[in-house]
């Protein structure tokens, strides 16, 4: 299929891209990595009037670390994230997910802000970015504004952030001294959507768990971090019974979807799986480190 008919503007700076996004709102796309944005547009499932390419918008690349506070400019790409040696010593969580973002050819293009402002369900980085408590920074005419990723993800392919702003950077706190990560997924394929998937980062003592955030993905419209299982382990030396918690404490926190990647009670059982996997794997490298 083709895509429909739209105007096209290559932006010289974030003003002039603003004031874009301000004239025509809703009927304005950005154009990034296109990675998700061009098929939609071969399928008409996007039909904007007007596409705004920032592409050359050098003040949206990049990744630095100030003050224990990693910055990663909107327009990095996947791949570039993936080589970072800080993102591998500050952030190992993205750093571990990041191979499973779609192919090579995919994260060649695609960038991380891309991915947090479609928010797609199934996606790693917007799950990653809960886990570690980002925060976004999104700017339009009026200034800019900063959202936690715990109020930003609002539900399936919805953010807070506003037709009229751009988001230009995400703001991520470097993993503390002591802090265990892991991120974990299940895919039909390698590089396929995720039917389910946990992003873990969490502070071990022993076999205690002493406190985590766990995010899930994949299987709900949006990554769920999931507050009664965190509340169900937390303190608790990881076992047996203590799994069992945490598969009860699960089924109040995720509501997963029925799609063409399984049923809702398949997804429910995989997450529990990745629930363990992810625990397990968690005190083994508490322990080795």
């Amino acid at each position: 299929m083709k895509a429909p008919k739209f105007s096209y503007v290559r932006a010289d700076n974030i003003d002039q891209t603003l004031a874009l996004l301000s004239e025509h709102g809703e009927d304005a796309r950005i154009l990034a990595g296109g990675q998700s944005l061009m098929p939609t547009l071969n399928m008409r499932l996007s039909q904007p009037e007007i596409l705004i390419d920032i592409n050359r918008l050098d003040a949206l690349k990049g990744i630095s670390v100030k003050d224990g506070i990693v910055r990663i400019g909107a327009l990095a790409r996947h791949a570039e994230v993936a080589g970072s040696d800080i993102i591998a010593e500050h952030l190992p969580l993205i750093a571990e997910a990041m191979p499973h973002v779609a192919h090579v050819a995919v994260r060649n293009r695609g960038t991380f802000g891309g991915s947090i402002a479609l928010a797609d369900p199934a996606a790693e980085m917007p799950a990653c970015a809960l886990a570690l408590g980002a925060t976004f920074v999104l700017q339009g005419t009026a200034g800019r504004r900063e959202v936690a990723a715990d109020d930003y993800f609002l539900g399936l392919y919805e953010t807070a952030r506003k037709p009229d702003e751009l988001l230009v950077e995400t703001l991520i706190p470097a993993e503390r001294g002591g802090s265990i990560s892991v991120f974990l997924e299940l895919a039909q394929r390698h590089g396929d959507f995720a039917m389910a998937g946990i992003a873990c980062v969490a502070r071990i003592d022993g076999d205690r768990i002493i406190d985590a955030r766990l995010v899930y993905f994949g299987s709900e419209a949006k990554p769920t971090l999931a507050s009664n299982t965190i509340a169900a382990i937390g303190g608790k030396a990881w076992s047996e019974a203590t799994q069992d918690d945490a598969n009860a404490a699960l089924a109040g926190d995720l509501d997963p979807m029925t799609n063409l990647q399984g049923s809702a009670a398949m997804k429910l059982h995989l997450q529990r799986v990745l629930t363990k996997r992810a625990l397990d794997a968690a005190i083994v490298r508490a322990r080795a480190a």
